[in-house]
């Protein structure tokens, strides 16, 4: 089994490296991991169309990136909910289809393109709050490390 994440942008903060760096050790039990960052175009002007064009250029990136033999996951806010059980039994459901390679992606500060929403296998909301989307990328880990310790029945904290 293979886990990616694609994100744009570089994580910055110490504190969100390390803690990505310990949730790989421990998914990696359970998985090969994989981490591509995609490098965040500057908002140099503040205005909608110079907006929709980073999100057009960064979700381009991505979509070059993508493999279409991956089961591609995009985290978006109107994507689908779950609870961390809900997510564990859904990706089971996957893995019993036959998928065995998924790719999580993590759009930029101002999200992604209709096109890149459109071509995306799932769309899946972490939560209705707002995150960085750095910080999303810890609680995708933490979420993955999760479902794979319900799937082998290994305790773990609630």
């Amino acid at each position: 089994m293979k886990i990616k994440i694609l994100a744009v942008g570089k994580l910055k903060e110490r504190y969100l490296v390390d803690a990505c760096k310990e949730y790989i050790k421990r998914i990696s039990r359970f998985s090969k991991v994989e981490v591509e960052e995609i490098e965040e175009i500057r908002l140099y002007k503040d205005s909608p169309s110079y907006i929709e064009k980073v999100i057009e250029e960064e979700s381009l990136k991505i979509m070059n990136l993508l493999n279409s033999n991956d089961y591609n996951i995009l985290l978006d806010v109107e994507g689908e909910k779950f609870s961390s059980i809900e997510f564990s039994q859904f990706l089971k459901k996957k893995m019993d289809e036959g998928n065995s390679s998924y790719t999580f992606i993590i759009g930029g500060s101002y999200g992604v393109s209709d096109k890149l929403r459109n071509i995306v296998n799932q769309k899946i909301s972490l939560s209705t709050l707002t995150f960085p989307h750095q910080l999303a990328r810890v609680i995708v880990f933490e979420q993955i490390y999760r479902c794979f310790k319900i799937l082998n029945n290994e305790i773990y904290h609630k």
